[in-house]
Order: structure tokens, then sequence, then C-alpha cells
């Protein structure tokens, strides 16, 4: 991702699902009394909350999250409305910046680098088209992105989708049109990626049998009758796999192995992300099990400006 030009400074921390990054955005936000922006393309759905690792009610009350909650299971939400909320909340009060916070790479590549002006197409063969790529296993769909738009293969199941869309519809890459078709950025980010390497594996199984353990089998039986079994905001991991669980389908014990390699597989896609995509020198790279963790923390946080 190239360095945004120009406008205010705006704090990135980031990293894979698992890594940590939100308990030390917590605990600066709290320091500086600063509100937290969350960039998380699952967090934007309301009721989605054990399983998205949304914060608590005692963190929200704690810091003042943004960006959450923000559409129902069966909305569709893009980095476009996103970037719209976010541009919006850090421009509330340029002197207190919120802290961005999040692993979505698509978010934050929409919020620095802005947005592609996509071609005009019919809306309801858009519709048509999603349907039936949605159809389709992830890693076909990274089959057809392979040739589609090569640049982009190696995206998770929603950038692959929104790839192959658009390269069906109107002929053009999506990586192509993010370099003649890119709209301008208000901001100038700087990173904090929290990456503890090869313990992230363990430290994902220890958080899925947290959430487990606090209830989100049942969170999901709440909501498999309300919400329809193709609303979006089931896409979130392992959602999908919990509700195969109430349906009968698979054992809790089959769900939870699933449930583990799949976020494994998106946290090394994210991990990949965040070592390619971000620019060396406005990033500052920590792993959280450091004993000075907080100190590094706050001497990057010091450098704001610089």
């Amino acid at each position: 991702m190239n360095d945004a030009s120009g406008g205010a400074e705006v704090l990135v921390i980031c990293g894979p699902t698992g890594a940590g990054k939100s308990d030390i955005a917590l605990r600066l936000a709290a320091r500086h009394g600063r509100d937290i922006l969350v960039a998380d393309s699952r967090q934007v759905y309301r009721g989605f909350d054990i399983g998205t690792a949304k914060p608590s009610a005692e963190e929200q009350r704690q810091v003042v999250h943004h960006a959450i909650d923000l559409v129902g299971p069966t909305d569709r939400f893009s980095a476009a409305q996103w970037t719209a909320v976010a541009n919006r909340v850090l421009a509330q009060d340029p002197r207190r910046m919120p802290i961005v916070v999040g692993g979505t790479g698509l978010y934050l590549r929409a919020l620095f680098e802005g947005l592609f002006r996509e071609p005009e197409h019919d809306p309801d063969r858009r519709a048509a088209l999603l349907d039936w790529l949605d159809g389709h296993p992830t890693d076909e769909l990274r089959r057809w992105v392979s040739t589609l738009d090569p640049q982009r293969a190696h995206l998770g199941r929603t950038q692959l989708l929104r790839a192959a869309e658009v390269a069906l519809l109107t002929g053009a890459r999506i990586s192509d049109l993010h370099r003649t078709e890119r709209t301008g950025s208000r901001w100038r980010p700087r990173y904090l990626v929290i990456d503890p390497g090869v313990s992230l594996a363990e430290r994902i199984a220890t958080r899925l049998d947290a959430m487990l353990a606090s209830g989100w089998l049942d969170e999901v039986r709440r909501l498999h009758s309300p919400v329809p079994g193709d609303a979006p905001a089931w896409k979130s991991s392992g959602y999908r796999v919990l509700r195969d669980v109430v349906e009968g389908k698979v054992s809790l014990d089959e769900a939870r192995e699933r449930i583990l390699i799949e976020t494994r597989q998106y946290a090394k896609r994210q991990r990949t992300w965040f070592r390619h995509q971000l620019p060396d020198e406005l990033t500052t790279r920590l792993d959280p099990q450091r004993p000075d963790v907080d100190a590094v923390v706050e001497q990057w946080f010091a450098g704001a400006g610089e």
C-alpha cells in the first residue's frame, strides 16, 4: 500500500486476527483519552458479537468505539460505506484523533489510498452475479481470480468475490482501477502492526475456546431463526459452521476444528497482506509478548506528528 500524501496523521493499530491488537489499543486509548475507530468488516453487523470479538459493553464504557453495529445482518456493507463513516469520525476533532484499530486491510486501503471510480453497470445483473458467485467455494473463486485479477488472488473470500464481480461486469481489474480511477485521501497513516509470530496459532485456539465458553453457540441459536441463512453477516468466520451445528449437520467438536482451520488460514492471509502492503517507513512491528510492550506502544504513540 502506497504512502498517502498530505493530510492529518492517523494512528493505526492493525494485524492478524487473534494477535492481541484490540487489548493493546484499548489500554493505549484509555491512557490518552482517545476514541477507537474499528476497521473490522465483521463487527459492523448488529447481533453478531461473540464470534467477531466485538468489544464488550464494559470495554465500550471504558473507551468509545466507532464503526461497530452499523447495519443489520441482512444488509450488504462495503468498504466505501465504511470509509464514509471513518471520514466523518476522524474529522470530528482533529486535536484528539481516534486510533484506528482492526484487521480488514481493504478498509485501510480504502481510507488511506482512496476508492476507485467504478464503471456503471446494471444493479439487477450485479445482484444476480453476486448470488451466483457466492454459491462457489473459496478455492474455486481464488482460481478464477488468479486469472481475472492475479494481484488480488491472495485475499479473503469477500475480496475475491468483489474482484470477480468487477472483472466480469466491467471487464476491468480492481487492481488496475485502483491505479487509474482512484480518488484521493484526507489522511496520512502511521502503522503499528501487532504480530506474535509462531505463537499466533495457539493464541487463536485459546481465543476460540474462550468464545465457545462465553456462549457463542447460544448466540448462533438466537440468530438462527430471525436471520436468513443467506444473510451477509453469516459470512463472518465461524458463524456458518456453528449454524450447521444448530441444524444438526455437524458436531460441536467437528465445528471447532473447522473454525480453527478457517481462522488460522484467514490469519495467514492477513499476515501476508500486512507484510507486503504497508510501507516500511510508516510501519512499526511489535510482538505483543514482549515484556515492555506498553513502553514500546507509548514510544510509537509519542512519535505522532514526526
